[in-house]
């Protein structure tokens, strides 16, 4: 998609980021040196900014401390991807169709527990790389399964990173500190997005579909593939359940809505689950003990005139996540671009809208 930020909340070594200008701050974490700091992906520049929360609660202030260069072997892989013509042809297909003409460096990040490494998935490159936040080097890389990397997941005691291969149906399960595969499951059409749940013991996964094809009416609603909800078992990598949930979505009164489940987030009793779809401007709400949709919210549609065959990769909207009290949720408006903040409980919403672009 566009250039914006891809926000990671993690723990690193601030000292080490920021330079001894930073260390006297390195009191105010915790007893082992680590400061919590945000990351955010610069996707199509290829780096990743760290940046600080200082302030009070409600005055907070956000300072960049360092830019991480998320490519620095990028004369390398280039080399690999311009004397391998299948490469080539699904490196400049993704620069078109995925990327809006730009390159896709940055998608996912997560930090290691010990703040030591920063694990980003980089589409384009078809890879996930651990990289060393004290020196800036590549400390292990792995090459997914076909042409593209995609969005990633952490498992909760740390030691697991859970990475989709978007054009090879399937999820990668890697060892955070070595890069090592220990595991893999099947998918969908497009792997996306991935979940654990609290306890590590689960793995929320959904496919998104051919969203790059233009066939976007309803009509065509079949050719868009294989789009599935799949709950796994995150210690056998076993598919426990598999929902079609445009299915769940037609039997709860809502027909011609897509199957292709966007970003996600979970309750924190993790009983429900709120998904956007497609071509959807909104969300949903399925109760996973009575296998339905119980609510749908639906959030103002400010491009009401645009075909669409015009919506970024069938986005309407692409990005949720929940506050840890389960009380409210922010939704990302691509192509209405807002944000929303929605109360969970009334599905009244506010919008921020600061001028920003998808």
């Amino acid at each position: 998609m566009k250039k914006t930020a891809i926000a990671v909340v993690a723990a690193a070594l601030i000292a080490v980021l920021a330079g001894p200008a930073a260390a006297p701050a390195v009191g105010a974490g915790t007893q082992t040196g680590l400061v919590p700091v945000l990351f955010v992906g610069n996707n199509w520049d290829g780096t990743a900014d760290v940046i600080r929360q200082g302030g009070t609660q409600d005055h907070p202030t956000f300072t960049r401390v360092a830019r991480l260069n998320i490519i620095p072997d990028i004369n390398k892989r280039m080399l690999e991807i311009y004397t391998d013509p299948v490469r080539l042809a699904y490196f400049l297909a993704i620069r078109e169709f995925v990327g809006e003409g730009h390159d896709q460096f940055v998608d996912d990040m997560f930090t290691s527990k010990d703040g030591r490494l920063v694990v980003v998935s980089r589409p384009s490159l078809a890879d996930v790389v651990g990289i060393n936040l004290r020196s800036g080097r590549i400390v292990w890389r792995f090459r997914v399964d076909g042409q593209r990397s995609d969005h990633m997941a952490i498992s909760p005691d740390g030691k697991h990173i859970a990475v989709s291969a978007s054009t090879a149906n399937v999820v990668h399960i890697l060892d955070t500190y070595t890069g090592q595969e220990v595991g893999r499951f099947p998918s969908g059409d497009s792997p996306h997005e991935n979940n654990y749940s609290k306890d590590g013991s689960k793995i929320y996964h959904a496919s998104i579909g051919l969203v790059y094809t233009p066939a976007d009416q309803p009509q065509f609603d079949s050719t868009k593939g294989d789009r599935r909800f799949q709950i796994v078992d995150a210690k056998t990598n076993r598919i426990i359940k598999k929902i079609d949930m445009g299915k769940k979505l037609a039997e709860a009164g809502y027909p011609n809505m897509s199957s292709a489940v966007r970003p996600m987030a979970l309750s924190p009793d993790e009983r429900f689950l709120y998904f956007q779809v497609s071509f959807f401007h909104g969300f949903v709400e399925y109760n996973f003990a009575q296998d339905r949709v119980t609510r749908v919210a639906q959030l103002p549609n400010l491009v009401p005139n645009m075909p669409r065959e015009q919506y970024v990769l069938d986005s309407a909207h692409h990005g949720i996540a929940m506050n840890p009290e389960g009380t409210r949720l922010c939704v990302a408006g691509t192509m209405d671009d807002y944000a929303a903040i929605v109360s969970r409980n009334t599905f009244r919403y506010k919008l921020i809208q600061t001028g920003g672009m998808k």
